[in-house]
């Protein structure tokens, strides 16, 4: 592996309005030597782009196809069967009418064609997370309880559904080699390290049931360096974003403002986390060794995914990539410092 084994890149989620082009020369402007772009950056009408199409765009401005981000849909298939409204924005219009039965067929369905698509162009690991199929009752999370009783085990019925609603996606997964990195994320089927590892019990210890990496998500009796420790093995994937809490507001409050919120998603450098720490971490766990078999490539992506409800998001995501090129893409100690003294 390089002394350097990261390069930087970046998430196409939020910038979702951009054609998948125009994100990518911006994604080069920016510094970016990679890209991430979400699974609707690579929609055709009704269809995907090709392979080829796909390829060329990348290889045109000399970047790396950094992984394909589809949280949205797969958030969609595990969640569409609570029959919450929170699905729409990530469906088709005529798709989001139908029976929760059917979004999810039609989510699943999507996921396999995009899952085949991946493969296509040398993508196998899946930055994702799976839904509420646990049902909101648990994603609500302690200190509202009443989860067991003597007539249902809303656990126990959670760890069910979730075998078997995302048997057919895992299988898929495995046959064409991929891994699907589920981000630790609150509102979701694993919202803490032990849920995550449950996940993977459940599953008879399924390989294809990784973990990308995120700290921004640990902001609620979890530290990331607990979280990411107690899933070191199974991290596949990475986002880099940083989050502040506001003093003296409550992490629960019921608001749609971005700027009313306790937690915010700030620019990576001023917030709260330290990255180079993170960074530690991931060298640590054997992330950018893993990335880079699997995807064989010689450096693995520190992927930035900044978010700010204040600052302008294209000036937020071009600072994060100048962050991460300047400070986290670090060359490598090729030793202990100790080794030298007294030399």
């Amino acid at each position: 592996m390089a002394n350097n084994c990261f390069h930087p890149s970046i998430e196409g989620g939020q910038h979702g309005a951009k054609s998948l082009a125009d994100f990518l020369d911006y994604a080069k402007r920016s510094g970016a030597t990679g890209a991430q772009p979400s699974n609707y950056m690579l929609q055709d009408g009704k269809g995907f782009k090709s392979a080829k199409e796909i390829r060329e765009l990348f290889d045109r401005r000399g970047m790396t196809l950094d992984g394909v981000s589809c949280h949205c849909a797969f958030w969609v298939h595990t969640t569409a069967w609570t029959g919450s409204p929170t699905i729409r924005p990530f469906t088709p219009a005529d798709v989001a009418k139908k029976s929760p039965a059917a979004i999810e067929k039609w989510a699943e369905d999507y996921l396999l064609e995009l899952m085949d698509l991946c493969v296509e162009l040398g993508v196998k690991i899946l930055p994702m997370f799976w839904g509420v199929a646990f049902g909101w009752e648990m994603a609500s999370g302690y200190p509202w309880g009443f989860w067991q009783s003597g007539d249902y085990d809303l656990i126990k019925e959670g760890q069910e559904r979730f075998v078997k609603k995302t048997a057919k996606l895992r299988q898929r997964a495995k046959k064409l080699g991929i891994y699907l990195a589920h981000e630790i994320h609150p509102g979701t089927a694993a919202m803490c390290a032990d849920d995550f590892n449950m996940l993977v019990d459940i599953c008879d210890g399924d390989k294809v049931l990784t973990v990308n990496a995120d700290p921004s998500h640990c902001w609620e009796g979890e530290s990331w360096q607990t979280r990411f420790e107690k899933t070191a093995s199974r991290i596949y994937g990475c986002h880099v974003k940083n989050f502040v809490i506001r003093p003296n507001v409550p992490l629960r409050k019921m608001e749609a403002n971005w700027q009313g919120r306790a937690m915010q998603f700030v620019d990576i450098p001023s917030g709260d986390l330290n990255m180079v720490r993170y960074v530690e971490l991931l060298i640590r766990s054997g992330y950018p060794q893993r990335y880079c078999k699997i995807m064989g490539l010689k450096t693995a992506p520190l992927i930035v995914e900044a978010e700010s409800a204040y600052r302008d998001l294209d000036a937020t995501s071009a600072n994060g990539i100048k962050y991460v090129k300047d400070h986290l893409c670090f060359p490598l100690a090729s030793g202990s410092f100790e080794e030298g003294m007294g030399a």
